[in-house]
């Protein structure tokens, strides 16, 4: 089984006292954001886990348990996600030098494999034109030249609910022409190859292949197989969008509780969920009520050590 923490939350920035208490008891409860009386409950033993996916715009407080992290013996690696836009659109998120800090930071204490850079998402309108995030993106890069080995982006899907906020923090929120995003990520596929970076796209329909550019697979079976020293037999996320390459994981976070309050964001709406946090509680910033069904997840091992047959 692999665990995701999290799509849904910043659970290393904001919650990471929350994820260690459960890795210390071996199990997390998880609502079903669709049914919301259904509750799994996840093991999280080494046993059952091989391997954790983090999420992260500010690994900073649980970088500082690393220690403990690995005294689980979970293999486990970082999705980093670094942008630069302004605090119209980022209000609460460390500043890119900062971020580009804590990255370095990590890396070397993980290795460059461990520590991917998430330019993501990638939006345009208003001040963010394709020369503004070329720039950007040749900045971060330079910045983060050595520390990681591939970048992961993708283009903003805008849905009704983020195009109201976008307008009002100033962008039209109108999606961009083909040729637009083809040409901007000519250029990033360019840049990637003078940082030494492998450019992998995440979850477009767009197929960029031509420039160099791979659909990122995010739960990425080839990197948890060399983590965990075999073969991932997990088949693909079909929770996630028909473009998205990931194996299947379980995920931790819930939606609505993360404080870095990007407005592009669909996880998030006002944060309402954050005032319910208790690092004591199974569930993360939830708990238990009347009429909820819990039932056990997990499953087989996404992992088949070598010299196993097929």
């Amino acid at each position: 089984m692999i665990v995701s923490a999290s799509r849904r939350t910043d659970i290393p920035a904001f919650y990471a006292e929350w994820l260690l208490r459960r890795l210390t008891e071996g199990y997390a409860l998880v609502r079903n954001p669709v049914s919301p009386h259904q509750v799994g409950r996840v093991p999280l033993t080494c046993e059952q886990v091989d391997c954790l996916v983090l999420w992260t715009r500010n690994p900073g407080p649980l970088a500082a348990r690393l220690d403990r992290l690995r005294q689980f013996g979970i293999p486990f690696y970082f999705q980093y996600t670094i942008t630069a836009y302004g605090r119209e659109l980022e209000p609460a998120t460390p500043s890119p030098a900062v971020a580009v800090a804590g990255f370095r930071q990590l890396a070397a204490e993980l290795g460059p494999e461990r520590v991917i850079w998430r330019y993501d998402p990638v939006i345009l309108g208003g001040c963010y034109t394709p020369q503004w995030h070329l720039a950007r993106f040749a900045e971060l890069a330079a910045a983060l030249s050595g520390a990681t080995r591939r970048c992961v982006f993708s283009f903003l899907d805008v849905y009704a609910s983020i195009r109201r906020r976008l307008v009002r923090s100033g962008i039209d929120g109108e999606p961009p022409s083909p040729a637009t995003l083809r040409n901007l990520a000519l250029g990033f596929s360019r840049l990637a190859r003078q940082y030494g970076l492998q450019l992998e796209s995440c979850a477009e329909n767009l197929d960029l292949r031509e420039w160099g550019i791979t659909p990122a697979r995010c739960v990425d079976p080839e990197l948890i197989g060399a983590l965990c020293g075999g073969r991932v037999v997990a088949g693909k996320d079909r929770n996630q969008r028909p473009a998205c390459g990931c194996v299947a994981s379980i995920d931790l976070g819930c939606y609505n509780s993360c404080r870095h309050g990007c407005v592009y964001c669909y996880a998030t709406r006002d944060g309402a969920a954050m005032a319910d946090y208790d690092p004591a509680s199974p569930l993360l910033c939830d708990r238990l009520r009347p009429g909820d069904r819990i039932r056990e997840r997990g499953g087989p091992p996404a992992v088949r050590p070598d010299g196993l047959p097929r």
